[in-house]
C-alpha cells in the first residue's frame, strides 16, 4: 500500500511516498481503508520533536491519529464490525500504532465507532481527536444546562466543538477569538464572541456574567492563558483546560476555591488503559451530530496524502480556520 513515512524528525519536507505492506487486523482489531484524515497539533509536534516526546513511534514512522474510512476486513473475536461498514477514530500515529497516513490503517474496535450518517468522509475525519477532548473536558467540568460557559479559543479545532457541545447541552456560552474570521465563525457557531486584543477578562466577566465569573471555562489555548481562566472563572468555578505543560502560581485557583482538569485524549492509545471510553464518547458524538448539535468546520484548502507536508505546514502557518483535512482515497 502507499504510505507517507518519515525516517527522521524534523520539518515537514521529512515525509517521503512510499510502498509499504498492507497490515492485517489481529484479534480486536480492524483494518480501515482510509478516505481522510486531519493534521492535528500533536501530529506536528511527533514530526518535529520526535523522540523529546515520550511516546514517539519508531523510525521509519507512518503518522496521523484521525481518520474516517471503510472496513475493509476485521480480526478474530470482532462482531461489532463487518467490511464495508464506515467508521471513524483517532486510533493511530504514535508508540507502536502505525498512522492515517497511509491507504490502510489497523484500528483497535474500542478506538472506532460507526461515523456519523450526516457527515462526509472529510468531515468525520475532521473529528474524533478534537470532539473527545472537547467532549471530556466538559464533561468533567460538569457541564449543565443554565451555566454560563467560556470557551477560549473558539475558532480552533478543539475550541470550535467545545463551544457547539456546550451549547447543544444548554449553556450560555461566551468565546473568544483574536481576528474578525475567527470572531464572526464563533458568532455563526452561536456564541457570543470576545475579541482578546481587545476587550480585558474584566470587561467580558463584566458584560456576561455581571461580575461574577464564568461557572465553567474551557480553555483550549492553555499556556499563560490559564492565568486568565482563572481570572474569568466564578467562585467554585471549573476549569477545563488541554494544554497545561506550564509552572505557574495557583494562588489564585486557591483562593477562588477552582477545580482543574486536565484532558489528555492521547492516555487511552498511549498506555492501553481506557480505551472502550472513546468509542462510547465517539458513538455519542455520532448522535449529537446527527441531531444537529454538532458540525465540524473544515478550512477551505484541500490536500493530497503525497501533500501531508503542506498540510502540515498550514496548519502550523496559524492561518487555517477549522480543521485541516488530507484526502487519502482519490
Amino acid at each position: 500500500m502507499k504510505a507517507m513515512i518519515i525516517r527522521q524528525f524534523g520539518g515537514p519536507e521529512q515525509f517521503e511516498l512510499s510502498d509499504v505492506q498492507q497490515p492485517q487486523p489481529q484479534a480486536g482489531q480492524v483494518l480501515v481503508s482510509i478516505a481522510a484524515t486531519s493534521v492535528n497539533t500533536v501530529d506536528t509536534m511527533l514530526r518535529q520533536m520526535g523522540e523529546d516526546l515520550p511516546f514517539a513511534p519508531a523510525l521509519p514512522a507512518i503518522l496521523g491519529m484521525d481518520f474516517a474510512g471503510t472496513v475493509a476486513a476485521v480480526g478474530e473475536g470482532v462482531t461489532e464490525y463487518k467490511p464495508g461498514d464506515e467508521v471513524y477514530g483517532c486510533a493511530g500515529g504514535l508508540g507502536d500504532r502505525p498512522g492515517t497516513l497511509a491507504e490502510y490503517m489497523l484500528a483497535d474496535v474500542e478506538l472506532i465507532a460507526p461515523k456519523p450518517a450526516n457527515l462526509s468522509m472529510r468531515e468525520a475525519a475532521a473529528l474524533p481527536l478534537v470532539a473527545i477532548t472537547a467532549y471530556e473536558g466538559l464533561k468533567r467540568a460538569g457541564i449543565a444546562a443554565g451555566q454560563n460557559v467560556l470557551v477560549h479559543g473558539g475558532a480552533g479545532g478543539v475550541g470550535h466543538v467545545a463551544l457547539q457541545l456546550a451549547k447543544h447541552w444548554g449553556a450560555n456560552v461566551v468565546s473568544t477569538g483574536g481576528s474578525d474570521a475567527h470572531l464572526k465563525l464563533i458568532s455563526q457557531l452561536g456564541a457570543a464572541p470576545v475579541n482578546y486584543r481587545t476587550d480585558t477578562v474584566a470587561d467580558y466577566v463584566a458584560e456576561h456574567t455581571a461580575g461574577k465569573g464564568f461557572d465553567l471555562v474551557f480553555d483550549s489555548v492553555g499556556g499563560a492563558n490559564i492565568s486568565s481562566s482563572f481570572e474569568a472563572a466564578a467562585l467554585n468555578g471549573q476549569i477545563a483546560t488541554t494544554v497545561s505543560l506550564v509552572e505557574m502560581d495557583l494562588s489564585a485557583a486557591h483562593m477562588k476555591g477552582l477545580s482543574l482538569h486536565v484532558v489528555f485524549m492521547l492516555i487511552p492509545m498511549i498506555h492501553n488503559y481506557g480505551k472502550q471510553a472513546h468509542t462510547e464518547i465517539l458513538r455519542d458524538i455520532s448522535q449529537i451530530v446527527e441531531a444537529g448539535g454538532l458540525t465540524p468546520v473544515l478550512d477551505e484548502q484541500r490536500f493530497s496524502l503525497t501533500e501531508a507536508g503542506k498540510a502540515h505546514q498550514h496548519l502550523n502557518s496559524g492561518t487555517a480556520t477549522g480543521k485541516v483535512v488530507i484526502d487519502i482515497a482519490e
